[in-house]
């Protein structure tokens, strides 16, 4: 199979993280788990979290900013901002004219991409429909996640496993340079919502008294479903968009997953056919940061010199929705 050209390519990458760790130990001291508890089931051992005061817009426009100086790119550049995520700071408008405003990119439009866990590959292949049409020259997408807001604390089964943070990208039309996105395999089913999701809170069942004593505007997770179903998704999302690439897992210099449970990137390595050697992982430093995982696994990855020039770079998620998708990527 003749192998495609790209239209765009990824000109930086950016991450922000707040400053304050929370270990396992630390959160055996508040509920009934420990740190041996926690790392034998996730292989997380701490996670950043945001204090009050630095909400999803500000982690956003951290890493953006970081992204935009690698790239020597001034805000007035920025044609479109995708800002990706799970927990906009408010319902309306959209965290996206937020991080507009404090980015100072003032002839950009800006909108949210809701995708959880696979929002930054949506956000990229939304990025890569605006730059092939001509209708942008530069696209930030950001991935965004002050999960801590949005978890029941007493509830050992999901808070252990999230942290917040945020990556970002800056895309542009590849003209022949022959770096950029090579496949996308994005798939969602709605079938399966109930097994992660927030069940209230929204227009369905907004905020009342009864839902906030039932903790039912908090994530709720089925994890055996969920673990299940994932593997079994991102296995798939990984043959196809090798497939659509026209490569083999043996063409693949380094699989960035996303950061969930050391678990779940394992088997999922293992059926993708890439040795955990050629696997980026991280999630025992940042947990689950939902959308944001896989672009500060990537930006980890790009400064430790795990990726380099003519690097092929796969990437795959799974979140709430159900959402997946496996991107192929040449650096």
């Amino acid at each position: 199979m003749r192998k495609p050209e790209p239209l765009v390519e990824i000109l930086s990458t950016g991450r922000y993280l707040p400053d304050q760790i929370v270990t396992n130990d630390d959160l055996s001291k508040r509920m009934d788990t420990s740190d041996e508890w926690i790392h034998s089931r996730t292989g997380i051992r701490q996670r950043h979290i945001a204090p009050d005061g630095v909400n999803t817009a500000d982690l956003g426009a951290g890493a953006a900013r970081r992204a935009m100086e690698k790239a020597g790119i001034d805000p007035g550049e920025v044609d479109v901002i995708v800002v990706c995520t799970s927990t906009p700071d408010r319902w309306m408008p959209a965290t996206a004219c937020d991080v507009q405003a404090l980015l100072g990119c003032s002839n950009a439009f800006a909108f949210d991409v809701m995708a959880a866990c696979s929002g930054f590959m949506y956000g990229l292949s939304v990025a890569e429909g605006y730059l092939a049409s001509g209708r942008a020259e530069i696209v930030l997408v950001i991935a965004a996640e002050k999960m801590s807001s949005i978890l029941n604390w007493n509830d050992r089964s999901t808070c252990v496993l999230f942290g917040d943070g945020a990556g970002a990208a800056l895309l542009r039309r590849a003209n022949g340079s022959g770096r950029g996105i090579l496949s996308a395999h994005l798939r969602s089913d709605g079938n399966l919502a109930h097994l992660l999701c927030r069940p209230a809170g929204g227009a369905i069942e907004p905020i009342s008294k009864r839902v906030l004593e039932e903790a039912r505007h908090l994530v709720h997770m089925e994890g055996r479903e969920v673990f299940k179903n994932a593997v079994r998704s991102m296995a798939e999302a990984c043959d196809q968009a090798l497939q659509q690439a026209g490569m083999t897992a043996d063409d693949i210099d380094l699989l960035v997953p996303h950061q969930a449970n050391v678990r779940i990137i394992e088997a999922t390595a293992k059926y993708a056919g890439v040795p955990m050697e050629k696997v980026f992982v991280n999630v025992d430093r940042y947990g689950n940061m939902s959308s944001a995982s896989v672009p500060v696994a990537l930006d980890e990855a790009l400064e430790q010199k795990r990726i380099g020039p003519g690097s092929h770079v796969l990437t795959v998620a799974f979140g709430a929705g159900l959402t997946w998708g496996a991107m192929v990527l040449r650096w």
